[in-house]
């Protein structure tokens, strides 16, 4: 299966030593001048991007590489998907910025009207990152709750401002306190890494008992919202049981919250359904949207009900708003890209090519003393990579970027710089050009086994 807006059968080809030459001196020029803190694949990769089609990333040396990172879970519809292409040229000839009604905005709207995962969840808000939408919900919930209280989950990723960063739970934060009061942790169900210690086929959902007395002791009893992603992605493409989802859900209700789900990653297609709640059959009160959502342009939102959305003050004029969000340009970006997503059968493509992928993948517990399971759902995979099988103990720093660097000489971008491999290609990929990637991933797994590069401290 393959769309037909993807170059079938990419492969890498390369042409200089990596970094290249022009590559080298670029960076040399961008580091005297920018901040530190930019994507750490980008800086590690060394290159300097030319141009992109599809999968395939052309550096200025004229070195191309597949690429399996895609801007991590952006670039849904592959680069430069020409449908996007024409209608950020001709949108951006007309008007770009502005609040004014547009009628790109009112068939965006509409459009995810249509496809949204409930029917009652019909009113979005539109922004032009992740954070912004997530702060906006968090707003939205405490407005309409008339409560104060969050809470989130260990390993959740929501963004880097500060009620985000407060739900994160990671030591991502750490240094950057003091965190929000009234924001609560809880374990996930990362049945790899259970919290607990505890099998998956026994367990009984302890997790989700353990979230329930942790609330009740620890909380002032005023919780807004829970906020969940139905798939953990930053923590390493957890993939939890559908019916601990539910269990969530049910534990929102119990606490009088609303239920936020947080489908920056999982939303339009990456699983293999066009939402991540799907899989559990879940109905959230708040979604929030971004990543594949403008094709790879920045473009964000929320979607809810009709009365939560009237809740002051955040309904209120300039209530929800802001300078970018709603904008002609991002409006027209994301209507082409959900109408490919579409047209193209993409959220099929992703569970049938996604599946063959993880085909690929699944011998590698066998082949390789470091690989101790290998997951996924659509274009949503992952492989746990360990030094020890029976601790369960990952790999070192040193040795992930050791892989890391190998992936990228051999000619593929992939997260191989930590210790849970993510995987998450566009939606648009073939099943050849997925084979290619997974060949060499093998490539660079045979060489680190066979140097014992994986024991590195």
């Amino acid at each position: 299966m393959s769309a037909p807006s993807h170059p079938p059968d990419q492969r890498p080809s390369l042409v200089t030593a990596i970094p290249g030459p022009r590559s080298a001196a670029l960076r040399a020029r961008e580091d005297a001048v920018i901040a530190p803190g930019l994507q750490g694949y980008a800086v590690m990769a060394g290159v300097a991007v030319d141009h992109a089609r599809g999968s395939a990333v052309t550096d200025v040396d004229g070195n191309t590489f597949l690429d399996l990172i895609g801007g991590i879970g952006v670039n849904a519809l592959g680069h430069a998907h020409p449908a996007v292409v024409e209608a950020i040229q001709q949108q951006v000839a007309r008007a770009s910025v502005g609040s004014f009604t547009s009628e790109a905005r009112v068939a965006l709207a509409e459009h995810v009207e249509q496809r949204a995962p409930a029917k009652k969840l019909r009113r979005l808000q539109l922004y032009s990152g992740g954070a912004e939408a997530v702060e906006s919900a968090l707003r939205l919930a405490k407005c309409h709750t008339g409560r104060t209280e969050l809470v989130s989950f260990w390993g959740g990723f929501h963004g880097k401002t500060h009620g985000a960063l407060s739900l994160m739970g990671s030591t991502f934060k750490h240094g950057l306190g003091p965190m929000v009061p009234g924001s609560h942790l809880v374990p996930y169900a990362d049945c790899f890494r259970c919290p607990l210690k505890l099998k998956a086929d026994t367990c009984g959902l302890a997790c989700v008992d353990v979230a329930r007395q942790q609330l009740r002791a620890s909380t002032a009893g005023a919780v807004a919202a829970v906020i969940v992603e139905p798939m953990q992605g930053t923590a390493g493409n957890v993939i939890p049981p559908d019916a601990w989802l539910r269990e969530i859900a049910a534990l929102a209700k119990e606490l009088g919250a609303l239920l936020i789900a947080d489908e920056m990653i999982t939303g339009f297609g990456r699983t293999g359904t066009y939402w991540g709640v799907e899989h559990a059959g879940v109905t959230p009160d708040i979604v929030t949207l971004g990543k594949a959502f403008g094709g790879g342009f920045p473009l964000s939102g929320l979607l809810t009900t009709d009365e939560i959305a009237q809740a002051k003050p955040w309904s209120a004029p300039s209530g929800s708003s802001s300078s970018y969000g709603g904008n002609p340009l991002g409006a027209a970006a994301g209507l082409a890209a959900l109408r490919a997503i579409d047209r193209e059968g993409l959220v099929e493509n992703a569970r049938v090519v996604g599946a063959a992928l993880l085909r690929e993948l699944e011998p590698f517990t066998e082949r390789y003393p470091f690989v101790a399971e290998v997951r996924g759902r659509g274009m949503f995979l992952a492989i746990e990579l360990v030094r020890d099988r029976a601790t369960r103990a990952p790999l070192s720093p040193t040795a992930t970027r050791a892989l890391f660097d190998d992936c990228v000489r051999r000619g593929l971008f992939a997260m191989t710089y930590a210790p849970r491999v993510r995987l998450q290609p566009a939606l648009t990929l073939d099943v050849a050009t997925a084979r290619n990637a997974a060949g060499i991933l093998r490539e660079v797994f045979d060489h680190a086994a066979s140097t014992g590069l994986w024991k590195l401290p």
